[in-house]
């Protein structure tokens, strides 16, 4: 008997002379590169763990326990479910501050995409001082929001607004628009519009880059106006990039605080008070700080961005097997 042939595993004939089942193979160790990977891959492990997963965790236990200013700093508030949440509900604030929100949110993404798409294809024409123009469309985006903020404050001031002073010049009198209860939501929207413009143009302008510019010929040989271009090439081809522009402005305006605190502080009289600045309230606008009320209603604010993320990347794969 040869080698080769001992070598040979043991066959069994059964019906038809079967052959058994092979040896298990050994475990292959890691290569090189897959350790390479993994240490690659290790510190945006930790900094999810340790800035995402361990604060949203501990969100979710403050807005199950009834924590005060001493159980906080002790750790020993005692565990009440989902309490919290049925005061929040509860709270007559809640309506107010969830039609806000909802308005603030889907107002604020209309304008922020339909004026950052008309700017991405005005600039893509590539004319004269197009860099130029662009770049200074981004000075809103580049400031930072407490200037930004300040600045609208200051520029919708009743008494002293360049904005009043504009509508005085053409014999329309002062309009109160940080403090009236008619106008403050209006004003903070518009002040997030302003800011939140120049991120859609920049997405939206390098996605038009990646459309070939012989469809636009073909399209204009065959007698299509740039209405039709624009609703039949530009808008389908830039579906993509649309989708994830409006999720990323979607969760960005749900957490909007920053504009909303210094221009109204979300009054008066809850005006504009949105789940952002109600939570913050609640945790740290008080003398008696409700924890619990206000950790619920920001993991409120994380199940709403959740969803929605999941309505978005369930609608990215039923296109991709499309």
């Amino acid at each position: 008997m040869s080698p080769t042939t001992e070598a040979r595993p043991a066959v069994r004939h059964h019906s038809g002379a079967a052959d058994a089942a092979p040896p298990p193979r050994p475990r292959r160790r890691p290569t090189s590169q897959q350790w390479a990977a993994w240490g690659f891959l290790a510190p945006v492990a930790v900094y999810l763990a340790l800035f995402y997963a361990y604060p949203l965790y501990r969100n979710i236990d403050l807005s199950l326990r009834d924590y005060t200013v001493r159980s906080f700093v002790q750790g020993n508030a005692p565990f009440t479910g989902l309490k919290n949440y049925l005061t929040v509900f509860d709270d007559p604030t809640f309506a107010p501050a969830l039609l806000h929100t909802m308005v603030f949110t889907a107002v604020c993404l209309v304008f922020q995409y339909a004026i950052g798409l008309a700017l991405a294809v005005f600039f893509n024409q590539h004319f004269r001082l197009s860099a130029t123009l662009r770049a200074l469309f981004l000075v809103p985006w580049l400031l930072p929001l407490i200037v930004s903020a300040s600045t609208w404050s200051w520029m919708l001031n009743s008494d002293s607004g360049v904005v009043n002073a504009a509508l005085h010049a053409v014999g329309i009198g002062p309009v109160n628009w940080l403090t009236s209860p008619s106008w403050s939501l209006a004003s903070v929207i518009v002040a997030n519009i302003w800011i939140g413009v120049p991120f859609n143009l920049v997405v939206l302008y390098s996605g038009l880059q990646s459309i070939p510019a012989s469809l636009y010929e073909a399209a204009a040989l065959d007698g299509a106006n740039a209405w039709q271009r624009f609703w039949r090439i530009t808008f389908p081809l830039l579906r993509p990039v649309s989708a994830i522009t409006l999720l990323l402005g979607l969760v960005y305006t749900l957490k909007v605080f920053d504009i909303i605190w210094i221009m109204t502080k979300g009054g008066p009289a809850d005006s504009s008070t949105t789940f952002a600045t109600w939570s913050y309230q609640l945790g740290f606008g008080n003398l008696l700080p409700a924890f619990g009320p206000g950790a619920a209603v920001g993991n409120l604010l994380v199940v709403a961005a959740l969803m929605f993320g999941l309505v978005h990347v369930r609608a990215q794969r039923k296109q991709a097997s499309s």
